[in-house]
């Protein structure tokens, strides 16, 4: 398993476009990796639930802070 984390920042962006950079970032993953996504956007939230749950890939955390999302991903094995 890979150390690095991968950050992605997608503040002020909206749907779908922080999922589809942490799709991308994912992407380049190592097993068991971990993808950290910034989101403003609050339809982010249900995007990522819905996406961990359809690609299983793992999601470790997820919490607003002010109005900011932190969402935390594990790809797969």
């Amino acid at each position: 398993m890979a150390d690095d984390v991968i950050e992605v920042d997608a503040r002020g962006l909206s749907c779908p476009m922080p999922l589809l950079k942490a799709r991308k970032a994912i992407a380049t993953a190592a097993p068991g990796q971990s993808v950290v996504v910034l989101a403003t956007d609050q339809g982010a939230e249900s995007d990522f639930k819905a996406y961990c749950e359809r690609a299983g890939h793992r999601l470790v955390s997820l919490a607003w802070q002010d109005d900011v999302l932190r969402v935390e991903l594990a790809r797969s094995e």
